[in-house]
Parts: C-alpha cells; sequence; structure tokens
C-alpha cells in the first residue's frame, strides 16, 4: 500500500498542470496515467500546435449549467500566468485569428514543459495504469486497487477527461467515481464536432472537399462568422465546431455564404450594371466556381443561361435570400470518434467553484473536461483545464499543512 497526500487519476493537461502545482508546494503526489504515455491529447491538439490559450479568455467563452462557476478559478489562475510560464521556457509561438495562441514548432513544447515540472516537483508519475476499484474508507481516506499496487489518500483528484477522441483515451472513468460517490452527471454528449449530411446539401459539400470558405453559421442559439471546411461526409472547420457545441438533434442550422454582404442589393446592382453577364459569372467573383456550379445546379438551374437582365427583381431576391440564409439540417455529428470535447459531466452546482472539491464528498476533486464546462474553440478548454488544476492544487493539503 502506498500512502501519499493526493492521488491524481488521469495525466493530461489538467492532471499533469494540477500535479505540477501540488507538488510544488510540497505535498506529495502521485499522477496515475493508464496510457503508456502522457498528454497524448496535447500533441494532437490545434494540429500538432497545441493552442494552448487565447488572447482573450472570458466567461462567456465557456458553456456550463451554472454560468457562473467559471469565474473563480479564471481568476485565480489566468491566460497571462500560462502565458508568462511559455515565455519563461523560451517556448515560440503566434496569435492566429481571434487570440488564439499556437507554438511555432510542436505541441511537445507544451508537454515537454509540463512534464519538466512535474519532474522537478517530484511527482511519482505512474503510466500504464489501471484502476479496478475506488474506494472510500471512513477513517476518511481513498483507496485505489490497481495493476500497479494500492494507494491510499486522504484527497482524490479526478482528472480524467471526457469521451471525446476514445482512441486517444478518452471514456467514462470520471462519470462512473462522481456517480459512486452519489454526484449528478449531466447528459453529455459530442462538442466541437464536424456536421454531417445526408441530403442534397451533403452531396454538394462531398464534391466540394477540400475547400474552405469564410461564412456566418447560426441557429436560435449561437452564430459564428469564421471558416467552414467542406468534407466527404459534411462541415467541419472552425465555425461548424463552434456551432456544433450549441445544436441538438434535429434541428437546422443556416449559412451565410456572403457573411460580409447584403446579397440584394448587390444582386439588383449587378442586374443593372452587368444585364449581359450570367449570374453564375457575377458569384464567381465572390464564391468558388466549384461552389457555384453546383448552387446553380440545385437553385437555378432552368435559368443558368439566362443573363441576368432577364431575372426578375424578386427572382434574385428569393436567390439573394438563400445565399444570406442557406437553410441546412444536419443529419448529425461525427460524434465523439473525432469530437475534440465533451460537452456536460459532472453537475458544477456540486462542486465549490474555488477550491473543484465534491461539496457533498470530502476531499473529492474534478478538474478540466470531466465537468460540466466546454469552453469555445480557442484555446479555452486548454486555459480551463489550467484553471481549474490550479485552483485545486491550491486547495490541496499536505499532511504537514
Amino acid at each position: 500500500m502506498i500512502h501519499t497526500d493526493v492521488i491524481i487519476i488521469g495525466a493530461g493537461a489538467a492532471g499533469l498542470m494540477c500535479a505540477w502545482q501540488a507538488a510544488a508546494r510540497g505535498l506529495n503526489v502521485h499522477l496515475l496515467e493508464r496510457a503508456k504515455r502522457p498528454g497524448r491529447k496535447i500533441l494532437m491538439s490545434g494540429g500538432g500546435r497545441c493552442n494552448f490559450t487565447n488572447l482573450e479568455v472570458e466567461p462567456k467563452h465557456f458553456l456550463c449549467n451554472n454560468p457562473h462557476f467559471v469565474k473563480s478559478a479564471l481568476s485565480q489562475y489566468s491566460n497571462w500566468d500560462f502565458i508568462g510560464k511559455v515565455i519563461e521556457y523560451g517556448i515560440p509561438y503566434h496569435e492566429r485569428d481571434l487570440g488564439k495562441l499556437f507554438c511555432d514548432d510542436s505541441a511537445k513544447d507544451i508537454l515537454d514543459l509540463l512534464l519538466n515540472e512535474c519532474e522537478q516537483a517530484a511527482v511519482n508519475l505512474i503510466k500504464g495504469c489501471e484502476i479496478t476499484e475506488v474506494e472510500w474508507r471512513d477513517g476518511g481516506s481513498y483507496m485505489l486497487s490497481t495493476n500497479k499496487g494500492d494507494f491510499q489518500s486522504a484527497q482524490l483528484v479526478i482528472a480524467t477527461g471526457g469521451m471525446s477522441i476514445p482512441s486517444m483515451g478518452g471514456g467514462d472513468l470520471g462519470y462512473q467515481i462522481a456517480e459512486q460517490f452519489g454526484l449528478n452527471i449531466i447528459p453529455t454528449r459530442a462538442g466541437l464536432v464536424p456536421f454531417t449530411f445526408s441530403d442534397y446539401a451533403g452531396q454538394i459539400f462531398e464534391s466540394l472537399s477540400g475547400i474552405a470558405l469564410d461564412v456566418t453559421l447560426s441557429n436560435g442559439r449561437a452564430s459564428f462568422s469564421e471558416a467552414v471546411l467542406f468534407t466527404h461526409r459534411g462541415l467541419s472547420g472552425p465555425a461548424s465546431l463552434q456551432l456544433s457545441n450549441y445544436w441538438h438533434s434535429g434541428e437546422s442550422i443556416a449559412m451565410d455564404l456572403l457573411p460580409s454582404l447584403e446579397a440584394e442589393p448587390f444582386l439588383l446592382a449587378e442586374k443593372s450594371k452587368q444585364g449581359r453577364a450570367k449570374l453564375r459569372n457575377v458569384l464567381r467573383e465572390l464564391l468558388p466556381k466549384a461552389l457555384v456550379k453546383l448552387l446553380e445546379q440545385q437553385w437555378w438551374p432552368k435559368e443558368a443561361e439566362l443573363a441576368m437582365a432577364e431575372f426578375s427583381n424578386q427572382r434574385l431576391q428569393e436567390i439573394a435570400s438563400q445565399l444570406n440564409h442557406w437553410v441546412l439540417k444536419p443529419s448529425g455529428t461525427e460524434g465523439y470518434r473525432t469530437a475534440e470535447v465533451t460537452l456536460g459531466g459532472v453537475d458544477c452546482q456540486q462542486i465549490s467553484s474555488k477550491t473543484m472539491e465534491s461539496q457533498s464528498q470530502q476531499g473529492l476533486y474534478f478538474i478540466g473536461e470531466v465537468l460540466d464546462v466546454t469552453g469555445h474553440l480557442g484555446g479555452f478548454n486548454f486555459q480551463w483545464a489550467w484553471s481549474s488544476a490550479f485552483a485545486c492544487a491550491k486547495a490541496l493539503k499536505g499532511q504537514n499543512q
């Protein structure tokens, strides 16, 4: 039996951060990781460059059934705190659109930072560790049975992540432990995930596979003006991933193909200026030729060879309305297989926003993605990992503290 100040399950972003911060405060920390290598999702994130935070981080960038929950942790450890650590390590990074910060070289730089800090603080990292049982003993401690031996501690931190990308270790262990100790789970579903289509729109998108376009994608709950990427299965890209967090099965969404332009006055003006031009030639100045060709086949096939002057104003208004508000109905999403995050999770109403400790179960903490907190695309989920882990580590106690 190994006795320790704190046991942390999961050596992803949140688990590594919490282990480093707790051990740096003098606690004896055992970090248990099921995989043979820690931080695998860090390595694949951001196309291998790790979008590690954002220049603008506010509560509005997070989804949670308790909308005020994230405020305390974000104030305890901000994006600037982590940026400072990146600079301290001399990791080159750059800003992309909307304040997203990425490593210049590799996501491995961020993982190496975390692993180095854990090593310096003497974290006991145990890899290939399969947990078979978690037990609470009346004496006030948790006992974990694993293939690497038994561990006992008065403090247990769950940093197991969610269901997303099971090939990278995603699973429901954290939810099982939460339910074991009486905590409620907000129903989970895939988040930041591409849409799939099975109708004519899906055929169009498949034909355009690989083409990206700046659009506004929206539904009744949210709107995002970023790029979409047409794929053989449907729609991916930032705008699609963002809106997936606000979409429910069976609902329609709307795509504005010309987000910076009101199509109706534009087409009517072009009718006057370029009366002999074909509509497709006018639109090719604004949209990819392949997309215009497919839209023509779907929206105005019988009028394809008409000159602009031969279109009635009403017909141009109808086409303009479709260009600015193309109503689409996804058949679904690609699911957890490709989802970047898991929506839902451990109910934050039962968790202290200052310490991440369960309000009903002594010494039990939850951090990172396992909680019902989901950030927008753009580095916000990593920032939640850093902030929630820091808040938790700060609250943990050693035997002499």
